[in-house]
């Protein structure tokens, strides 16, 4: 991969193995320009309020974990659709997830801000396949 498919990511996941992993990858594939990681779904929630007014720091991506303590992948999604228009246009969500319940997947699939469920490691076929939906 050539230039950076999205300037920031945000990877919301309450497992820090998993979180580097998947910033490795997004490093070492030049995906994007920029990570910022939240370990819950709350955390990742009070960042986008903070920024609702800074474009530049909303991201371009957000990898989902459904599977967290609090506020998981659902609530966060609950959640995520009352924000002002400008940030569910900006922010795309994708769920990266080690779930493969069935319910769970439906559930999330038929949400209006996801846009695609990859199943745990996060890995450079998979990125490339994103780009691709993203038109890059």
């Amino acid at each position: 991969m050539t230039s950076p498919a999205v300037d920031l990511v945000m990877l919301v996941d309450d497992n820090d193995t998993d979180n580097f992993i998947s910033k490795r990858i997004i490093e070492l594939t030049k995906f994007a320009k920029r990570t910022e990681i939240k370990n819950s779904g709350k955390s990742a929630l009070q960042y986008l309020e903070a920024e609702q007014n800074n474009d530049i720091n909303l991201p371009d991506l957000i990898f989902l974990d459904i599977n967290m303590p609090i506020v998981d992948g659902f609530v966060f999604l609950y959640e995520f659709e009352k924000f002002p228009d400008n940030i569910k246009k900006k922010c795309k969500v994708i769920i990266l997830s080690s779930s493969d319940n069935k319910r769970d997947i439906d559930k999330i699939v038929n949400n209006n801000y996801v846009i695609k469920f990859i199943t745990k490691p996060l890995t450079d076929e998979v990125l490339k396949d994103v780009r691709v939906l993203l038109g890059q």
